[in-house]
């Protein structure tokens, strides 16, 4: 199958930014004294374009797979732990399970190249409740050992694209928050950053699950070998088929898809921005739809945002990933909206504003 991007407007109005800032400037308090939150509120507006944005039903995937590249020794954990945290999320006991649960997020997780058959005993037809399963032909086993061959192959990674914007087709509301399980996968987003951005791959790569200083050597030795091997990849399609992964490439297709509709999208960490870092390639209006989470601490992200031009609205030192920090950021979105929509304003309050006299007084 070929892979059609979902085509992107450019949603930039001059008229609904000029009417969302002189919303925000008219609440009753200083002149941007909500500092960032003023931001956020500015953006969701633009994004959903309304003076007074609601967030509906927000959807946080969970997308998971897993990685051939694991049998070089890049991760501190083994592959198997990819699966039994999917089964982790589908009994609620994750990270991203329970603050899914406290800020009334719905929870999708995606298997889309895990080694292990979720619905293995079950009729024929039978479905787990929160678990789509979304993989390509092959995919079975994970991604190819990419120090060998690629990831995967054109077919596959297009199918891939493919599953993620269907999957978000399905989905109510107008928020995808972006989360991710896949063990090896902070390599792939190393080797997606590096590509992409024209980095070298050794400030690229980091700790990942917790390896110690000579084993994040060794594993940039092996990721230096992989980008080697790949050198003619260097177009956005091209690298995400022999360096990512298929949860990055199932991210890729959704995060276009959920662009294509106006949907509000709530980034993650290392490797979710690695996903819109692949899609900015294809499509670079897809940062007008995007706020970024927070900034993690795995090494490479803070490159990864400064390379896009944007800023996470948290720096809490997270590197779980699982879209952790897109839901502990939730709130913060939801009292933009809310500021927005329901703070007076110094006229319908009665109070008054600041004078001309005041502002220039000692």
């Amino acid at each position: 199958m070929t892979f059609t991007l979902p085509t992107l407007t450019d949603i930039a109005d001059a008229a609904l930014t000029e009417a969302l800032q002189a919303t925000i400037n008219n609440k009753t308090k200083p002149l941007g004294s909500l500092g960032r939150l003023e931001d956020v509120a500015l953006k969701i507006g633009q994004i959903l374009g309304s003076t007074a944005p609601v967030l509906e039903q927000p959807q946080m995937v969970v997308f998971a797979g897993d990685h051939g590249l694991t049998a070089r020794g890049v991760s501190a954990f083994p592959s198997d732990v990819t699966w039994q945290m999917v089964e982790n999320f589908l009994a609620g006991g994750a990270a991203v399970s329970v603050l899914a649960r406290q800020n009334g997020i719905a929870l999708t997780v995606v298997d889309c190249g895990v080694k292990r058959d979720f619905l293995a005993g079950l009729p024929a037809g039978s479905t787990r409740p929160g678990l789509q399963v979304r993989k390509a032909a092959g995919a079975e086993l994970g991604t190819a050992d990419s120090s060998v061959q690629p990831a995967m192959t054109a077919a596959q990674r297009d199918e891939a694209l493919q599953h993620g914007v269907e999957l978000v087709k399905g989905l109510p509301g107008n928020a995808l928050l972006l989360g991710e399980m896949g063990i090896g996968n902070t390599s792939a987003a190393s080797l997606l950053l590096s590509r992409l951005a024209g980095l070298d791959i050794a400030v690229c790569t980091g700790a990942g699950t917790g390896l110690d200083a000579p084993a994040v050597q060794r594993k940039t030795e092996v990721l230096r070998e992989v980008l080697t091997r790949h050198a003619d990849a260097t177009a956005p399609l091209d690298a995400l088929a022999a360096l990512g992964g298929f949860e990055i490439a199932t991210m890729v297709g959704a995060v276009l898809q959920a662009a294509h509709e106006r949907r509000v999208i709530v980034v993650d960490g290392f490797i979710a921005t690695s996903a819109v870092l692949v899609a900015h390639a294809l499509q670079p209006l897809v940062l007008q739809r995007c706020v970024f989470a927070h900034r993690s601490g795995e090494r490479g992200h803070e490159f990864m945002l400064q390379y896009l031009g944007v800023q996470g609205l948290l720096d809490l030192g997270l590197r779980l990933g699982e879209g952790s920090g897109a839901a502990l950021a939730w709130p913060l979105l939801q009292s933009a909206c809310t500021i927005l929509r329901d703070m007076a304003s110094f006229a319908s309050a009665g109070v008054s504003e600041k004078s001309a006299d005041t502002a220039t007084a000692h």
